[in-house]
């Protein structure tokens, strides 16, 4: 059985690296040349307990997701989260210099500060590594003097400051990477508006009667599997380009398939709740008023 390292401290992965210890226990800039993954393992597997943010470029390694494979080949920015699971493939025949950052956050860094209850709203921090951020030269820029600045803060005198104004550069990158992320769904409008077209017939695909008897309404995490996306990559895309998210999506076809049942079959409205995988009939009746202001019944009596 392959290994999943599993990394509690900065100072293990540090080590894992095959680079000194951190010159700052919860907070770390990381060259990534200097980077030696261990040479006898092509494949590695790992779960971390911090937060990790990588400006990288020409690297050899490659990041699965579902059954895709991506080249990571220059300005590339990723976000990971605690107990996120990673696998990385290492090609040891490609001898290119890798270069960039690797900027290690542990969350007691950000204990007391606005931004330990914030960061969970940048959706990126959940996304696939394969979803990264391409920048371009002038992003690049941007988010490389501000991790610099970050390293310069803790590399000083560590005093009642310090923290705050990390916490600072860490919450202006959060906001570029932001910006950046809606820049990037921008200019990739075309495929990414074949991918929600892809979405959304895939989704109506699953309201049968048949595939909702099989396989009982799809989930926001089954959708995205079946998409071989994260499932916060595909809210973050459904938003941009519907004003909806993924759940928003699933409850419209809900109703839909609701107001049809309703309207061309004698199935009561338990019978009806009881296809679209509801327990109670009152929640039912609940999201069905709540999207067409009638009770299901008030519905099928207006057809009669």
């Amino acid at each position: 059985m392959e290994k999943t390292f599993r990394f509690h401290s900065l100072t293990e992965f540090h080590t894992f690296c095959g680079l000194p210890k951190p010159e700052h226990p919860l907070i770390s800039l990381i060259d990534y040349s200097k980077v030696n993954y261990p040479i006898n393992d092509k494949e590695l597997k790992w779960i971390q307990q911090f937060y990790s943010i990588g400006l990288k470029r020409n690297v050899s390694e490659r990041f699965n997701y579902g059954q895709q494979k991506y080249d990571f080949d220059s300005g590339v920015l990723t976000f990971v989260s605690p107990d996120q699971f990673l696998k990385v493939e290492i090609n040891p025949d490609v001898k290119t210099q890798a270069s960039g950052w690797l900027l290690l956050i542990h969350p007691d860094f950000l204990w007391n500060t606005d931004l330990s209850e914030t960061i969970s709203k940048y959706d990126f921090f959940q996304y696939a590594v394969n979803e990264a951020l391409f920048l371009s030269d002038k992003e690049e820029a941007i988010i490389e003097e501000i991790l610099q600045s970050i390293e310069k803060e803790y590399q000083s005198n560590i005093d009642k400051f310090s923290q705050g104004l990390i916490i600072k550069q860490l919450e202006r990158l959060l906001i570029y990477a932001e910006r950046f992320y809606e820049r990037q769904f921008i200019t990739r409008a075309k495929p990414n508006h074949e991918f929600v077209s892809r979405f959304e017939s895939l989704l109506t695909a699953q309201f049968t009667t048949e595939k909702l008897l099989e396989n009982g309404v799809p989930t926001v995490t089954s959708l995205a599997e079946s998409m071989n996306i994260s499932p916060n990559y595909l809210a973050s895309l459904l938003r941009i380009y519907t004003k909806q998210n993924t759940q928003q999506h699933i409850q419209n076809k809900i109703i839909q398939y609701a107001k049809l049942r309703l309207s061309t079959t004698n199935l009561s409205v338990s019978e009806i709740a009881y296809e679209l995988d509801f327990e109670h009939i009152q929640s039912f009746s609940k999201l069905f008023k709540n999207k067409t202001s009638k009770t299901p019944l008030e519905f099928r009596q207006s057809f009669n």
